[in-house]
């Protein structure tokens, strides 16, 4: 595996340089906003080519080699033995006390996720593909059969649960994608809505929720669905500045995980809903929650994006200003309980009537 290859090859540059009498030593890209930038070719937000280097004897740096080291011995032993291990697990398996001392490898999990992220910088290889999950946090139902671990599973029989979207999507084989496009939402509520309207059915399409922001399984489910289907992604959110970070994250990347963005971005995901005209037209503004002052500071901070200044955004984000408060996607049930799945989504899709 190439992963355990890249590991083998840390490890003996870093023997190499000891028994040269060197100081051993790493390079890790810097993660940090100076060295992050949208390429507005690509459409996403990526990592740059400025990097540290990092050593053994290096009171201000020893630490964190040791932590990288010993995350990346472990993650060699998960890959040896198959096994897949969390986020947390992760940090226990770091967790112990340096010989001769009294002071741990990690004492939060905090050290452990960067240590992790580090490594994912180092590599060129993810988190998953390292065997290291996070929680899952997601469902997904349409005319889609996948093999996953052995086992072949139809999206579409799955009762009203769906399917339960696993941390990695990496290793997934889709066996069968009977589907026009893919229906993201951030709102599992929403998601049960479609779900029991069957609309998976009725619009020929794959419904995909998460809890808010989308995890990374999810995002690199939508991703492939879309590289590898050309299946058009389309994003269902609260209107609200949050909900359109969330959208901002799932087409464009982010500045956190910038080093991966050409596996987790989708540049031509477009914002279906629930946009400030929607509000006026379904007459939805009686049902506005009043803006905080979070609110409004993250309306400002979105309008300076560089992502965000087609005339197109900056009058949406505009009219959210002046809106004063946000309208939940839960409110278009005051128009009719399947309203959303009758007529909303059909009507928003026939017209296209998206942003992009």
């Amino acid at each position: 595996m190439e992963v355990r290859k890249k590991l083998k090859q840390l490890g003996k540059k870093l023997v190499e340089q000891a028994k040269k009498g060197e100081n051993p030593n790493m390079d890790v890209p810097i993660r940090a906003l100076s060295n992050v930038k949208y390429d507005p070719k690509k459409r996403m937000i990526l990592l740059g080519n400025k990097s540290s280097k990092r050593y053994l004897f290096n009171v201000a740096h020893i630490k964190k080699f040791l932590q990288t080291t010993e995350i990346a011995a472990n993650v060699k032993k998960l890959l040896d033995t198959g096994k897949h291990v969390s986020l947390r697990q992760a940090f226990y398996m770091m967790r112990r006390t340096i010989p001769g001392t009294q002071i741990d490898v990690v004492e939060e999990q905090e050290e452990s996720n960067a240590a992790v992220e580090d490594l994912e910088l180092i590599t060129g290889f993810s988190r998953e593909q390292m065997h290291i999950n996070a929680n899952k946090n997601g469902a997904a139902a349409g005319k889609v059969i996948i093999k996953d671990k052995g086992d072949v599973i139809d999206w579409s029989k799955l009762g009203s649960g769906g399917w339960s979207i696993p941390s990695n999507t990496e290793e997934l084989q889709f066996k069968k994608v009977d589907a026009k496009f893919v229906l993201y939402m951030e709102k599992a509520a929403i998601w049960e809505r479609l779900h029991e309207d069957k609309v998976w059915d009725k619009l020929k399409c794959v419904i995909i929720a998460s809890q808010g922001q989308a995890t990374r399984g999810i995002r690199r489910l939508l991703r492939r669905l879309n590289e590898e289907y050309k299946l058009p992604i389309y994003v269902l959110v609260d209107n609200d500045p949050w909900g359109y970070y969330i959208y901002s994250v799932l087409k464009y990347g982010s500045i956190s995980l910038a080093h991966i963005s050409d596996k987790l971005a989708i540049p031509n995901a477009k914002l279906i809903g629930l946009t400030c005209d929607d509000v006026e037209k379904y007459q939805l503004k009686k049902y506005l929650i009043k803006f905080k002052k979070t609110d409004e500071n993250r309306i400002k901070q979105l309008k300076n994006y560089e992502w965000f200044q087609s005339k197109e955004w900056q009058r949406e984000l505009k009219k959210m200003k002046e809106q004063k408060g946000k309208v939940e996607l839960d409110a278009l049930v005051a128009k009719g309980i399947t309203f959303i799945s009758d007529e909303y989504l059909p009507e928003k899709i026939k017209k296209k009537d998206f942003l992009d």
